[in-house]
């Protein structure tokens, strides 16, 4: 087995690549025309949006909306970066909430959270070991 691809129910899924580009800098693959699937180029493995009402076909009786939820799901996105301060400064003046400011680990890496417009909690750190 592998990971083959996230994917994350959104509102407006072109609104969630468009923060996700001008945040993270990451580049958009593909969009459906129906607006209602998008995939963001992150590697090896694809980070996809879809909306919410396409998650509801999938389960009985719905899902949890990230964007409504008073506090953040519990699983994170992990973007990895050797600037951690930057990129964490760049997405909070794209719309990101600060959830933690970038802190050295004892480990050594640089680590903050931030949680976006669509209520999805990003991690920012930089390389283990690095």
């Amino acid at each position: 087995m592998k990971l083959g691809y996230t994917i994350v129910y959104v509102s407006d899924v072109a609104a969630s690549l468009a923060f996700f580009e001008q945040a993270f800098g990451l580049q958009r693959r593909f969009l459906h025309e129906s607006g209602s699937y998008g995939e963001l180029d992150t590697g090896e493995t694809t980070l996809s949006f879809a909306a919410h009402a396409l998650g509801d076909m999938n389960f009985v009786g719905g899902h949890v909306h990230a964007d409504t939820s008073a506090q953040p799901l519990g699983f994170e996105l992990a973007l990895v970066t050797d600037d951690v301060s930057t990129a964490h400064a760049r997405a909070l003046a794209t719309g990101a909430r600060e959830m933690a400011p970038p802190v050295h680990k004892p480990w050594g890496q640089v680590v903050s959270y931030v949680r976006c417009p669509d209520g999805v909690l990003v991690e920012l750190c930089t390389p283990v070991g690095g």
